[in-house]
């Protein structure tokens, strides 16, 4: 569908075509605002405040573009190229996981461990956009983290969000978790791993199926990255330091199992605001 007489196209008449194009998706007229804002570079109360004001030809070619786009379910942090975690602005593409709202459990509990050391080591393993070692480094910026990841677009990415937010006590290395890692000890070890199923019949549905499936499948029952995390947290933790991870809300029996078997200490799961099981934590041996 295309609406004639472009250039007489207001931004009230292009919100309502957007929102009828998009009704298939959980957010339709939300979406439709963001990417509006998106291509006029206002905010969403000047949206409103001059609803009756036209695009132009190029704006509005740009903007049927984009719907076209998310009516096929390209996630719109992809098409607008930022996504905000923690207050942080940051950019994101194909090659790294979009950062979400559940994630920031994992940051917030991260901070309650690290809070009482006056200098502390924070290693994030798989940091994609760098979304939770930012938060972090923002947070507590006499820290001194490293970030991870093995994808070196996402690592790139990363770097330059950094650069962005002037967080530049943040070190950056190329490696399968610890596997090109200097020996270190840290404080605290937070990763939010892939733990999906690689059968998992999510994974062709909605946004997540433009998303990088490195980032999110684990073999057969989703853990096979989990098990190798805790499996070599050990050595690179100082002794009562944490780990700390995101997992699927189905996980938690399991991934308990896992940590107790390693023997983790002091082994629990933190549920989010929905109630779901959604970070898991323990603390190294004395």
């Amino acid at each position: 569908m295309q609406l004639k007489n472009m250039s007489t196209t207001s931004r009230q008449t292009a919100l309502r075509f957007a929102t009828e194009q998009l009704q298939h998706l959980d957010t339709p007229r939300l979406d439709a605002e963001i990417l509006l804002t998106h291509v006029l570079g206002i905010s969403r109360a000047q949206l409103y405040a001059w609803p009756e004001k036209l695009l132009d030809d190029t704006q509005w070619q740009q903007f049927q573009s984009l719907i076209e786009q998310r009516v096929q379910h390209q996630p719109i942090a992809y098409l607008t190229g930022h996504k905000e975690f923690w207050s942080l602005n940051l950019q994101v593409n194909a090659a790294t996981l979009i950062p979400r709202p559940e994630t920031e459990l994992l940051v917030e509990h991260a901070l309650k461990y690290i809070e009482s050391i006056a200098q502390p080591i924070i290693l994030d393993l798989g940091t994609g956009s760098g979304a939770i070692a930012l938060a972090l480094a923002q947070e507590c910026p006499q820290a001194q983290v490293i970030a991870v990841d093995v994808n070196p677009q996402a690592l790139e990415m990363a770097k330059h969000n950094a650069q962005a937010l002037q967080l530049n006590q943040v070190q950056f290395y190329l490696s399968h978790w610890f596997r090109d890692l200097p020996m270190l000890q840290a404080h605290i070890i937070v990763s939010n791993p892939p733990y999906i199923a690689d059968d998992d019949p999510h994974l062709t549905q909605g946004d997540v199926q433009f998303e990088p499936r490195q980032a999110l499948t684990s073999g057969q029952d989703g853990l096979n990255d989990i098990r190798e995390i805790a499996a070599q947290a050990k050595d690179f933790l100082l002794p009562e330091g944490y780990l700390l991870f995101e997992h699927g809300y189905d996980q938690e029996v399991v991934v308990q199992q896992i940590l107790l078997e390693q023997g983790y200490q002091k082994v629990e799961t933190i549920k989010d605001l929905a109630g779901q099981a959604r970070v898991s934590l323990c603390q190294n041996k004395t």
